[in-house]
């Protein structure tokens, strides 16, 4: 009999009849397997797939179908490192410097297109800071005259993609024409209004008998007694005044009448007031000591007497000073002068009273500068109903300028300065910019500079990340500068007369063999 080949036998578990567990784990193994090479298969196909339809053409890179477009249009591409800008190559391949593949170069933006300039702006023919972002008339009546874009470029055209330019942060904001904010900040210090000043002196001699303001800074009004005073001068002419009194009573008449009043006027030219001299004649005695009084309402600043002092004729006694309004005495520098006018209005704070402020005006601007400091003083009057404001003390000082002017402004962080030119990045369009360079005016409030020339109201600004930009520009321009200068054609060498060539070619021409030899054989 032949022999049966022979197969396992499937072997259950006794109790339960069930396979072995064994057997289970195998099956689920080899199901796990099958499911990666089916996705290995088709990974495989995928890459097959791209490469044979890149090698057809069918898929570009990222950049190349740009280069292609640009070959097809005819345009020259032109191949640079991005690490070395002045090795430009007309193919692509390695640096020769560091090794890195070359990149495309950008072309620059041409400054024309079609034959047309692009118009910035609109300005007045006599008055260049006048512009306008229309075509119009000047306040004069003059037709506008437009300003280029080529005229005002400072540096290379900029295109960025926008997703760059979302991570570079750039920030714009609009040109505006608005009411011109200048404040000028500087100190001052308080003084007495000159104005309200005054001095107590006599026009006589003699001794001071008694004391009424006897210590200085004293409040005094007008009409007060200050001092009790003895003069034999006075004691002389009150003596007179009492005899022509008498004279005139017992002869009346135009002769004694005439006397009296010359005596009267004599005391009145002493100073002495109408009042006493009428006592003294209502009474008919003479007064040794009269009381002298406040001509002012203020407070005493200098004080020159003690009792029993002798005081000649002309010397100032007490000197009286009104605080009820003061002058601060402001500096400020040269190129502020044409700024401030007479009648501005000023604010003051105070050290010492933070949170208070103090409302004034210009009242005076000195017409000479100081000599140690080299500023110009203007005065300020405040009024000081409280006496809050002391003489000699220190304020910050805010003078604002330009109240109903107008100017065209910008953010101050929009202007690069580098010390001899003043730029700004204006958007022209999505992902183009242009550096331009303007004139700056006066530093106006909130963080704004004046613009003199060189932008227009609704143009676009960068006030932030327009250091890269700059940086860029300036890149792109050393690089066509450099590249310009490269491409330049070389100067055609000019044939000189009686060079060698022409030399040598004319001994070429004489040892061969002349007509006159061949005629002789």
């Amino acid at each position: 009999m032949a022999e049966m080949p022979w197969k396992p036998e499937r072997i259950l578990n006794p109790p339960t009849g069930e396979e072995p567990m064994q057997g289970s784990k195998r099956r689920s193994v080899s199901g796990h397997v099958s499911l990666a090479v089916i996705l290995g298969t088709a990974l495989i196909t995928l890459a097959l797939a791209g490469s044979a339809s890149w090698y057809a053409g069918l898929i570009v890179p990222p950049g190349q179908g740009e280069q292609k477009e640009a070959a097809k249009a005819g345009e020259n591409i032109e191949y640079t490192c991005s690490m070395h800008p002045q090795v430009v190559q007309d193919e692509p391949g390695s640096c020769p410097i560091c090794g890195m593949d070359l990149v495309p170069r950008d072309r620059p933006e041409e400054a024309e297109k079609g034959g047309e300039r692009e118009i910035a702006y609109w300005r007045a023919p006599m008055n260049p800071e006048e512009i306008y972002d229309q075509p119009g008339k000047s306040s004069m009546g003059m037709d506008l005259i437009p300003v280029y874009e080529d005229q005002l470029v400072a540096g290379v055209n900029i295109s960025i993609d926008p997703v760059m330019e979302q991570n570079m942060g750039i920030r714009t904001e609009t040109v505006e024409c608005g009411p011109l904010k200048h404040t000028i900040r500087t100190y001052g210090h308080v003084t007495y209004d000159e104005t309200r000043m005054a001095r107590v002196n006599l026009r006589f001699s003699g001794w001071i008998q008694r004391l009424y303001v006897d210590f200085t800074g004293k409040r005094v009004r007008k009409g007060e007694p200050m001092f009790d005073f003895y003069s034999p001068e006075l004691v002389t002419a009150q003596q007179e005044l009492l005899e022509a009194q008498r004279n005139h009573r017992r002869r009346p008449g135009d002769v004694s009448k005439k006397m009296l009043e010359s005596v009267k006027s004599r005391l009145s030219f002493y100073n002495i007031s109408a009042s006493v001299i009428q006592k003294i004649l209502d009474t008919g005695k003479i007064q040794h000591a009269l009381t002298i009084r406040s001509p002012y309402t203020g407070v005493v600043t200098e004080k020159n007497a003690q009792e029993g002092d002798f005081v000649q004729a002309g010397t100032t006694v007490y000197q009286i000073a009104d605080l009820s309004r003061v002058w601060v005495e402001a500096h400020i520098f040269e190129y502020e002068l044409d700024r401030v006018e007479k009648g501005q209005p000023v604010e003051m704070t105070l050290p010492y009273l933070p949170g208070k402020k103090y409302t004034g005006k210009v009242a005076y601007i000195y017409p000479y500068l100081q000599r140690q400091t080299r500023d110009v003083v203007v005065r300020l009057e405040f009024a000081n109903p409280d006496l809050s404001l002391k003489p000699d003390m220190y304020g910050d000082v805010r003078i604002k300028t330009g109240q109903g002017e107008q100017c065209i402004h910008v953010p101050r962080s929009a202007v690069l300065r580098s010390g001899e030119r003043d730029i700004v990045f204006v958007r022209r369009a999505e992902g183009k910019f242009t550096p331009r360079e303007v004139e700056l005016g006066l530093p106006l409030d909130n963080d704004r500079y004046q613009v003199l020339q060189g932008l227009a109201p609704g143009e676009q600004v960068v006030v932030s990340g327009q250091f890269m930009l700059d940086s860029e520009s300036r890149l792109r321009e050393g690089t066509r500068k450099m590249t310009e200068h490269k491409e330049a054609p070389e100067p055609e060498k000019t044939k000189q007369a009686g060079s060698e060539g022409g030399f040598f070619s004319d001994l070429e021409n004489d040892s061969q063999e002349d007509d006159f030899f061949k005629d002789l054989e």
